[in-house]
């Protein structure tokens, strides 16, 4: 474990055992003690973090059930040998197209929708290339706990289209890659990407 981040451990594993807790548990003082766990982990997430208290302890007040990682669906598109990729309002900065799994959604289904709405582009999930522990990678420090998926993606038809959530869309090289969300996407996820490509009988890559 790294040392520095050994708090971001904490506070997860803090707040999932008040989560669970809470959740299960019928004894009001039980709860009561559940509930000061998950403050804590709040007063430790905002004291290392730039979030509020406030805000920290309403986020992990929504989850009320067994706690269990999230899950981020990413699109693999090519074209011309070039990889579509969207430039993220919040940021600026780029990344595959794709975001959290919604519920009523198969993954493929959410990562083809995905798709649509941040670039316009139509699209058939046809491979899942990788399954990742998003905290196994070279992502910057986050919680919530989380999984990401590659699906391998057929251009079907459309046209570029900007939404709330893009603001440039585009097809790159592997060697001119833009500067990339690393919350959302590391180079070497992208390298690996362009190497399944390459290597279609590949089978799929886990954690």
């Amino acid at each position: 474990m790294d040392e520095k981040l050994k708090w971001l451990t904490w506070i997860k594993e803090l707040q999932a055992t008040a989560q669970v807790g809470h959740a299960y548990c019928k004894d009001e003082f039980c709860v009561a003690r559940y509930e000061r766990i998950g403050q804590i982990a709040a007063e430790i997430a905002a004291d290392h973090s730039k979030e509020s208290f406030t805000r920290l302890i309403h986020i992990f007040g929504n989850e009320i059930s067994y706690s269990t990682p999230k899950l981020d669906g990413r699109a693999v598109v090519f074209k011309d040998e070039k990889l579509l990729m969207v430039c993220e309002a919040d940021d600026g900065l780029w990344s595959l197209p794709g975001g959290w799994m919604d519920v009523n959604d198969s993954a493929s289904e959410s990562v083809e929708r995905e798709v649509m709405e941040e670039s316009g582009y139509l699209v058939k999930a046809t491979k899942l290339l990788a399954f990742y522990d998003k905290h196994k990678h070279d992502h910057p420090p986050q919680w919530p706990h989380a999984y990401k998926c590659f699906f391998l993606c057929e251009l079907k038809g459309g046209e570029p289209k900007l939404s709330m959530e893009t603001t440039d869309i585009g097809f790159f090289e592997e060697d001119k890659l833009p500067e990339l969300s690393v919350d959302r996407i590391t180079e070497k996820q992208i390298h690996r990407m362009f190497e399944h490509y390459r290597h279609p009988d590949w089978p799929t890559d886990f954690d």
